[in-house]
């Protein structure tokens, strides 16, 4: 089988697409700095033979080189999240996400690898209005971290028509599942809504709640990693993709869906109050993604709505948080 690196393999979306994959037999390679993955994502895999992990840091060529030998394609999920994080230190955020991807870019190409498959984001879409997301129409970015991606996109366009390195980037919209840390200053909405559920404390929506978003549960993303992967349609390859379902759930909606399925488990959080705040900076009011170009070139067909994800999505936090 391929070798396949997974930078931030110790993350939420990378630990999730090490585990399918060393399950499909391939080789993997996790590079890591620890920063906001957890070795407890990843310790299950330490006696498997066709595991290996290096403990490095993007923004370090050398370890980006030592990570892409032998490789034949990358899966590059490590990035630092957060528009907020962003708006509070951008230049750790460019560090990590444009000098990083960077020297990935620049290793790959010189290793000779297949394919390089990157997080891109829905954030890339900025201030444009048009519902649903298609992929050749964006606006301007509403944050630093917006920025970062999108000038990841324009990086490995430019790898591709320059260098010849096969690219594909997923504009990832509102992922969660399994294993997304509900703890810290920066946890994304459910993973922290279902914490405070589960403590009998009250979430604090940003807002009226009326602010919709194209969540995707973590299965969904592992799908399109690996049809990215192996696709051996040439129209399918050098571009990027919406990475969602295609409808969209308010975050009034979404509350409502955790406590019902959270009350099955505990009563007592059906009368758990909800609290709102004011929005959030650099927050676009709706997201909604069309999914027809991953379906048409990738053949892509999520296997989650928003309810099926949720679901399973509450019964791992309450087996693993409990």
């Amino acid at each position: 089988m391929s070798k396949i690196l997974i930078t931030g393999g110790a993350g939420f979306i990378g630990s999730n697409l090490t585990e399918y994959f060393l399950g499909k037999g391939y080789q993997v390679v996790v590079l890591d700095n620890f920063a906001t993955g957890h070795r407890h994502n990843i310790d299950q895999h330490s006696s498997n033979p066709n595991f290996t992990l290096i403990e490095g840091d993007i923004r370090n060529n050398e370890d980006c080189q030592k990570a892409v030998e032998g490789v034949d394609y990358v899966l590059h999920q490590a990035a630092l999240g957060s528009v907020p994080r962003s708006i509070k230190d951008p230049q750790t955020t460019n560090e990590v996400n444009v000098t990083g991807f960077l020297n990935m870019l620049v290793a790959a190409r010189d290793a000779g690898v297949k394919r390089f498959i990157y997080a891109a984001s829905s954030s890339t879409y900025g201030d444009s209005e048009n519902l649903p997301k298609v992929e050749d129409i964006i606006g301007k970015p509403l944050s630093p971290y917006a920025i970062t991606k999108y000038v990841n996109e324009l990086y490995a366009d430019i790898f591709s028509k320059t260098y010849g390195l096969q690219t594909i980037g997923l504009r990832y919209f509102n992922v969660f599942g399994r294993r997304q840390d509900p703890n810290g200053a920066y946890a994304a909405v459910i993973p922290l809504f279902v914490k405070k559920f589960m403590n009998h404390e009250s979430p604090v929506i940003n807002g009226t709640g009326d602010y919709s978003r194209d969540f995707t549960y973590i299965d969904n993303v592992i799908q399109m990693n690996e049809r990215a992967m192996t696709t051996d349609n040439v129209a399918a390859i050098n571009t990027v993709y919406n990475t969602a379902v295609g409808d969209r759930t308010t975050l009034n909606q979404l509350v409502g869906y955790l406590k019902e399925f959270l009350t099955e488990y505990d009563e007592a959080i059906a009368q758990v109050e909800i609290v709102h705040g004011p929005n959030r900076q650099g927050d676009i009011p709706h997201s909604l993604a069309s999914i027809e170009k991953a379906r048409q070139l990738l053949g892509y067909e999520p296997t989650h709505v928003i309810r099926d994800g949720l679901k399973e999505a509450v019964k791992w936090y309450w087996d693993n948080l409990k």
